[in-house]
């Protein structure tokens, strides 16, 4: 696909001032310039051209809000003080495998004042001797080269901050449950309560049923007393009948 109508894809209905990323990786450019891209995404902050077939950044357009360009890829083996002059807020710049062979060629970049990491891997320049070391002498500016700084301590990963602003989320998160299991101490203590109350009046029904059921059993016992008398007295006149009937026989 080609640069332009790629680039017009990526706008989403959008204009050219309401966006900050741009990423066009891929496409083809025509005769290995820029096009499509115009002063208009004055608000770019993030543009990749990655392997786009570039050789010249001649007809770059003046992005003053640029701080990440990724151009890895490519057949760039020069023409780089446009970056100075169009892109001066810079401060991330991959220029990995292009045609970047001598010292000079980068001299130009020396007035990207703000330029603080530098990626150059698989170029012809990192074959030369001493290569580091010239590239830091000749832009003082650059902190980090090819993922390293001069003490080859390795540069802080951009996710790693969004980690950290994780972390710091997750810690409010944790602060916030704490308060929530504070909230559910003093419901559950107010439950306590509750069910304390709860406890000592189901003490008290206990107590009521027992006193019930103890009356129960005494109505229950004085019933078998009567009914053992009646029986008694049925018996006895029995008895008597039955000896009043003996006597009549022997008469």
């Amino acid at each position: 696909m080609e640069m332009k109508k790629r680039i017009s894809l990526e706008l989403r209905n959008r204009t050219p001032a309401e966006v900050a990323e741009l990423v066009v990786d891929n496409c083809r450019s025509s005769d290995g310039e820029i096009e499509g891209l115009t002063d208009e995404f004055k608000e770019l902050e993030f543009l990749s051209m990655v392997n786009v077939g570039l050789t010249s950044l001649a007809k770059l357009p003046t992005l003053p809000k640029l701080r990440k360009l990724e151009l890895s890829d490519n057949n760039i083996s020069g023409s780089l003080e446009t970056l100075a002059e169009k892109c001066a807020n810079l401060t991330y710049l991959n220029l990995s495998g292009n045609k970047i062979k001598e010292l000079s060629t980068l001299e130009a970049l020396q007035n990207l004042k703000n330029l603080k990491s530098l990626d150059l891997f698989n170029c012809e320049i990192t074959t030369l001797e001493d290569y580091r070391e010239s590239i830091f002498e000749l832009l003082p500016q650059v902190t980090y080269l090819d993922g390293f700084d001069a003490e080859d301590n390795e540069a802080p990963d951009s996710e790693a901050d969004d980690d950290d602003d994780d972390e710091d989320g997750e810690e409010g998160a944790g602060q916030l449950g704490e308060y929530e299991e504070e909230e559910d101490e003093e419901e559950g203590s107010e439950g306590g309560e509750v069910g304390l109350s709860y406890l000592m009046k189901e003490d008290i029904q206990d107590e009521e049923d027992d006193g019930d059921y103890v009356e129960e059993e005494e109505e229950e016992e004085e019933g078998e007393e009567e009914e053992a008398e009646v029986r008694g007295e049925k018996r006895k006149r029995d008895a008597e009948d039955e000896g009043e009937d003996d006597d009549e026989d022997d008469d």
